[in-house]
């Protein structure tokens, strides 16, 4: 028997949760944005309580011991080796993204993203005046691959400063090889192209999969790189806003930390950084426990649509909490399918679309919740969608 009860529903209406209290729906289920529906660690509850008990809240330093935890748990899960000086706290990933858009492109240079990918990618390179450039991933029956020709291409072009890599991917579900990462990064220095890699869900990697971070493969590659990291989808703390960037370059650390000072997401809160000192030190376990939990939950949707819905088809799944679902035998659109699932049954799932037009006809589905709602929700696809 597991230790911790991640069975338990846990009402979230009237939380001021994004995920639950933006429809207007009383009955809703919500299986939309990245957050889970699950207790955090309890060493991260008992953490927080111990900081509010203090009762001042006042300006925030950093100590050493956020440091330590965090390099020593990279190191340890991931054998990513960093220097503590080339980390610059943030209040989140996304943040963080605009910041080194800002600082090491000019407006109107291009920046290269894989889609289907992370909606938040497209708004961050839109608001500082750069050009997306499209590398579409290519579905192999289900199996997301990288078209490294067009990559090639697309790198070449003198305009192209940085590549946005979702490592893991969301929403496909893909754990990068190492292959395909040294292949990446070969590219991208060739054509002097810096890789932003986006490692959120670093710590979410179905078994036998493994997370590897790019700038662990080689010393060039920690170099010319900027690594995102956050414990945010790990724990479930997102709203309590800590995110990381390791960035080894001086002069591209300077920039960056300019940036973020230009946008004011210089500073993080003293919950922040007694959650992470928590997490990192002393949360494995639960997080192994949470994990298993998860993998079963994707097996239980794979059985699920095999039996009742065989149509839709499920993308194999090496990382994160999310289901990236094929719908398009029912010849809707993502649109139409995600409208009809929310009018006609109260269920909230991302439209495929917003993650570009790859994704038309795919939806994605948060599984990181009770298996009892995870079952409600599929019965309500089942209730919509069959044919």
């Amino acid at each position: 028997m597991r230790k911790y009860d991640f069975d338990e529903v846990i009402p979230r209406r009237g939380t001021n949760s994004c995920k639950w209290d933006s429809s207007p729906f009383e009955d809703i289920l919500s299986m939309w944005v990245a957050d889970m529906d699950f207790r955090t660690a309890p060493c991260v509850v008992e953490a927080l309580v111990r900081r509010a008990q203090h009762g001042i809240f006042g300006y925030t330093h950093v100590p050493e011991a956020y440091y330590d935890a965090l390099t020593r748990w990279f190191e340890r899960r991931h054998d990513f080796v960093f220097d503590r000086n080339h980390v610059l706290f943030t209040t989140g990933v996304v943040p963080a993204l605009s910041a080194v858009i800002k600082a090491l492109t000019a407006p109107s240079d291009k920046v290269i993203v894989q889609t289907p990918v992370y909606n938040c990618f497209f708004s961050s390179i839109r608001n500082n005046g750069c050009q997306t450039v499209i590398n579409e991933l290519y579905n192999d029956n289900g199996y997301y691959r990288i078209d490294f020709e067009d990559l090639e291409s697309k790198a070449a072009d003198p305009q192209t400063k940085l590549l946005l890599l979702c490592n893991p991917h969301n929403p496909v579900g893909r754990s990068w090889t190492r292959q395909e990462l040294l292949q990446i990064g070969e590219i991208c220095l060739r054509n002097y192209v810096t890789i932003v890699s986006d490692e959120i869900h670093c710590d979410l990697i179905s078994n036998p999969c493994l997370h590897t971070a790019f700038a662990s493969l080689n010393k060039l590659f920690y170099e010319e790189s900027v690594t995102l990291t956050a414990p945010s989808k790990t724990f479930n703390i997102a709203g309590l806003q800590v995110a990381n960037i390791i960035v080894s370059d001086e002069e591209k650390r300077h920039k960056i930390n300019k940036a973020l000072n230009i946008n004011e997401v210089c500073e993080i809160n003293a919950f922040a950084v007694e959650a992470l000192i928590a997490a990192y030190n002393e949360g494995e376990e639960w997080l192994e426990n949470l994990k298993m939990y998860l993998s079963d939950n994707y097996y239980f949707i794979k059985r699920y649509l095999t039996e009742n819905l065989p149509k839709l088809k499920l993308s194999p799944l090496e990382a994160t909490y999310l289901a990236w679902i094929d719908c398009r035998a029912t010849g809707m659109t993502s649109p139409e399918i995600t409208a009809r699932l929310l009018e006609e049954a109260h269920l909230q799932v991302s439209d495929g679309t917003i993650f570009g037009a790859g994704g038309n006809g795919f939806i994605r589905l948060n599984f990181a919740c009770p298996r009892s709602m995870l079952q409600c929700g599929l019965e309500k696809i089942h209730k919509v969608l069959k044919t």
